[in-house]
């Protein structure tokens, strides 16, 4: 059965020195608009599909949400859905926001 991984943010950090990395962000449309992990997507229901059509299955996905908690049930779907490196970011974007603002973007 296909699984996620948690990943802290310096795991995040380190993961990105060595691969391309996708990160999505599944909080709601406003929170998103407002502040979000630079080049991060926003993803839900409504782009899901399109977003597993054209995501290359071998390429890392990191999941995140407010705290770290809902990311985990996404991230399990996604490696579900065929995704092989899929991460739920610990924390989630209030720790990273916390730690890293200069990587953070609005809009």
């Amino acid at each position: 059965m296909s699984t996620f991984e948690h990943i802290t943010i310096a795991g995040v950090k380190e993961l990105q020195q060595q691969e391309p990395v996708t990160i999505v962000d599944i909080r709601d449309p406003r929170s998103f608009q407002e502040s979000h992990i630079q080049h991060a997507q926003r993803l839900d229901n409504d782009n899901i599909q399109a977003f597993l059509a054209a995501q290359d299955p071998q390429q890392a996905v990191v999941v995140c949400c407010y705290h770290g908690n809902s990311s985990q049930g996404a991230a399990q779907f996604l490696a579900a859905q065929g995704l092989t490196k899929v991460y739920s970011l610990d924390g989630g974007f209030e720790r990273w926001r916390l730690a890293c603002p200069e990587l953070c973007e609005q809009g």
